[in-house]
């Protein structure tokens, strides 16, 4: 059922006129906010710890928005294919675009940490055009038929996607030794390996793989903010973050690192929070919290 919806959903919304396209995404928004279901409220509840406590009305309008946002990433998602190259070039601008190229330049690889913000698939779409491939990960969605069309959908663009259920370090640090760009959503890991960060004044788990790669590989590693325009989307590149010369064991390192990804995701999430697209549990509650970061 899951795969015969979104299959209808790809081919309706990429046949129609565009306008009546994003118009339907904007009903579907007011409709989801309406029933007020169990994403939404959590969507609700992550705006608030992100906006610092607001009032009711402040976050209400912020949630308003955020859904519109929402919305208009899976309306994006499903018209992509019909965009032009020219389009999705040209409705891409991007903050620090220097300092990329030169890290490229390097020959070393790039790691890329972003959260789920914007439309990173749009970004990485440019990039490829660019002439710069990436490299990317992607959880083993069920059913596989829906997993697979995702797959395809990204690799057309010419993204290589690897499955998180392969052994994906191993292939992720040979990619980097060949110079390739990489990648990876890092702002929400709920598994046993996950690193436990301050965030927004709360603790959240954040994956380990950006700070570990680039231990193991000497690549540089940056963050990325992708929020929207009213054209397009804005890519925010973070300075580097030093991943040499750390003092402790490489689980402290780790840690350190990927503490500083969060700090970056922070200010980037503070300029647009209504582009983070977080409907999922990302904060841990207070009386699971007593762990202390591990990068195992």
């Amino acid at each position: 059922m899951s795969f015969l919806i979104y299959s209808f959903a790809w081919h309706l919304i990429r046949l129609m006129p565009e306008k009546s396209a994003y118009r339907l995404g904007d009903w579907i928004s007011r409709y989801a906010l309406s029933r007020d279901g169990r994403r939404v409220k959590r969507l609700r509840e992550n705006l608030r710890i992100v906006m610092g406590d607001p009032n009711d009305a402040q976050l209400e309008k912020m949630l308003d928005l955020a859904m519109h946002s929402n919305l208009r990433y899976w309306i994006d998602t499903f018209r992509f294919p019909n965009w032009s190259a020219e389009r999705m070039r040209s409705t891409v601008k991007v903050h620090n675009r220097a300092l990329f190229d030169d890290l490229m330049g390097q020959g070393r690889g790039l790691i890329v940490a972003l959260p789920h913000a914007g439309n990173w698939d749009h970004a990485g779409a440019f990039f490829c055009a660019e002439g710069f491939p990436l490299v990317t990960v992607a959880e083993h969605l069920k059913p596989e038929r829906l997993f697979r069309k995702f797959l395809a959908y990204r690799e057309a663009m010419g993204m290589e996607v690897l499955d998180l259920d392969g052994k994906v370090m191993g292939q992720l640090e040979a990619r980097l030794r060949e110079g390739r760009l990489i990648a990876l959503v890092s702002d929400r890991d709920l598994s046993a390996s996950g690193v436990i960060v301050d965030f927004f004044e709360r603790k959240a788990k954040f994956p380990p793989g950006p700070a570990r790669l680039a231990i193991t590989t000497g690549a540089s590693l940056i963050t990325a903010y992708v929020s929207y325009t009213e054209e397009g989307i804005h890519v925010d590149f973070s300075e580097p973050i030093n991943t040499v010369n750390r003092s402790g064991i490489i689980e402290q390192q780790v840690d350190a690192i990927t503490q500083e990804i969060a700090r970056n995701f922070e200010r980037g999430i503070r300029s647009r929070p209504q582009d983070w697209h977080m409907l999922q549990r990302v904060f841990i509650e207070p009386d699971t919290s007593s762990r202390s970061g591990n990068g195992s």
